[in-house]
């Protein structure tokens, strides 16, 4: 058994890797230009100290895969564990480098998943790496709630929840889209993605592109990349991914008043169930 939690965890960690180096050149239509200019800061690795906890963790998990990155690692809740994060999935390394496990942990007494909360923190410190022009945002006058939305102009409940945008609206929700080309970076899906965001009009460009009438190609400094590779750190796993402003994952496609009434069940201190449908996607990649 042991062998065989060691062997998913590699796998888990080699497929991580391959996400993150599934990045091919952009091919270029022609007439279009040669490739597709980034913007957007990605955040730092953490920085441990040489001969802590810390420290020995971060060399297990790089004996297991040294291309990997880890976005955060400190202290775990169990006692003689270290925790860390690398593109959202959790992993457990006990202090002397010895044994390491992935996936959740319960507290038995109040029923939580105690990695709930360091991954809705990391979620909240990538998600405000993003500025807010380098989103396509649909708001009403006077907001009640903003969420962070991760999205694609081909998926079926992408398209669903878009939508019902006015109805979002109506219900005090700001809808702030980050892209997530479910296809893959260089993908078809890809480029028309990046048209959409170097539109004039984003938000038209976005509403006609998930009608199936996209942009003209067209390049541009784009945040897309960037966004894509915060959308697999914050643990997407198909599209819409709906984030609170707690770093809470609320799901995929909500209706919209089932939408508002988790966000006052989240602003009174209570968890708000994970529900909805999305378009999976694949380590790396997006599939239908």
């Amino acid at each position: 058994m042991k062998r065989l939690t060691l062997a998913l965890t590699c796998v888990a960690l080699s497929l991580v890797a391959c996400a993150q180096d599934a990045a091919p050149a952009v091919a270029a239509k022609p007439g279009a230009q040669s490739r597709v200019v980034a913007t957007g800061a990605s955040l730092p690795e953490p920085v441990v100290l040489a001969g802590t906890p810390e420290a020995r963790a971060r060399d297990v998990i790089r004996q297991l895969n040294p291309s990997i990155r880890i976005d955060s690692i400190g202290a775990a809740p169990v006692k003689g564990f270290r925790e860390a994060i690398v593109d959202g999935q959790v992993f457990y390394i006990s202090d002397d480098g010895k044994y390491l496990f992935q996936g959740a942990l319960y507290d038995t007494a109040s029923r939580e998943n105690l990695a709930k909360d360091s991954m809705n923190k990391l979620r909240r410190k990538l998600l405000a790496s993003v500025p807010v022009k380098d989103r396509i945002v649909f708001a009403p006058p006077d907001a009640k709630y903003t969420i962070s939305v991760f999205t694609d102009v081909e998926c079926g409940y992408c398209r669903k929840f878009h939508s019902q945008i006015a109805e979002y609206n109506k219900q005090g929700i700001a809808v702030q889209y980050l892209a997530f080309p479910r296809m893959g970076l260089g993908s078809e899906d890809f480029r028309k993605m990046v048209a959409v965001w170097c539109s004039t009009d984003r938000r038209k460009a976005l509403t006609e592109a998930k009608l199936d009438r996209p942009p003209p190609p067209a390049n541009c400094a784009n945040p897309v990349t960037m966004e894509y590779d915060i959308g697999r750190r914050v643990g997407l796993t198909g599209t819409p991914m709906i984030l609170a402003p707690d770093g809470s994952e609320l799901g995929g496609y909500v209706e919209p008043a089932k939408l508002r009434a988790a966000l006052d069940q989240l602003a009174a201190g209570k968890a708000a169930p994970k529900s909805g449908a999305t378009d999976k996607v694949a380590a790396g990649a997006g599939s239908r």
